[in-house]
């Protein structure tokens, strides 16, 4: 099986995330698609109005339940201490010994491999899957790459240009405007009935 691995704060999931995670299924052959919610992401010590660990998750359940290519894993969310990659990474190879592993970052996400805990360690458990889309340039990301062992076998995939981010989500929340066409309904849904990100969606 080739899995892919979509990580994030999904605060809140959005259109966005999923065609990224369509892309890398299709150009790429996966079998399917886990989004991992961070629990407690450590490039991000403070998440801008953080529902909580359970109501990201509850919410990347929601964007995904009528899609059988995609599924949400927990184990972020459930184990203790800082979110590493690399802790997951190792985790899903014990649990999917049989399976070929797809890491999949945007490219901003990409360049800044060095500097996350054991990057060669995440490059030697699973493929780099990179989103090409403007912003950050190929160059850049293998000038990058090349400082790290495995940082040759990246494989990179076409994402259109998405101007939808989860900031601008939490803003029009704030202000009570709608959200319709930006995350799935069933996301919309659930900000509304739970109140998140102080407002309403509707």
């Amino acid at each position: 099986m080739r899995i892919g691995i979509l990580g994030g704060t999904f605060n809140p999931p959005h259109l966005g995330h999923l065609i990224c995670a369509q892309e890398a299924h299709l150009q790429l052959g996966l079998d399917r698609v886990i989004l991992m919610p961070a629990g407690r992401p450590p490039h991000k010590p403070s998440l801008p109005g953080d529902p909580g660990p359970l109501h990201r998750l509850e919410l990347c359940r929601r964007a995904v339940a009528a899609d059988s290519r995609f599924e949400v894993s927990d184990l972020e969310v459930t184990r203790e201490g800082p979110s590493y990659t690399v802790d997951t990474l190792c985790a899903l190879s014990s649990l999917m010994p049989d399976s070929e592993l797809f890491l999949i970052v945007g490219g901003d996400v990409a360049a800044g491999l060095p500097t996350w805990h054991q990057p060669e360690r995440v490059l030697a458990l699973a493929t780099l899957a990179v989103a090409r889309r403007r912003g950050t340039t190929r160059a850049s990301i293998d000038a990058a790459l090349s400082t790290l062992e495995g940082g040759d076998r990246a494989r990179f995939f076409r994402m259109p240009r998405i101007g939808i981010s989860s900031t601008e989500i939490r803003r029009r929340v704030q202000l009570q405007q709608p959200i319709t066409y930006l995350v799935p309904d069933q996301v919309a849904s659930y900000i509304d009935e739970h109140r998140l990100y102080g407002g309403r969606t509707q």
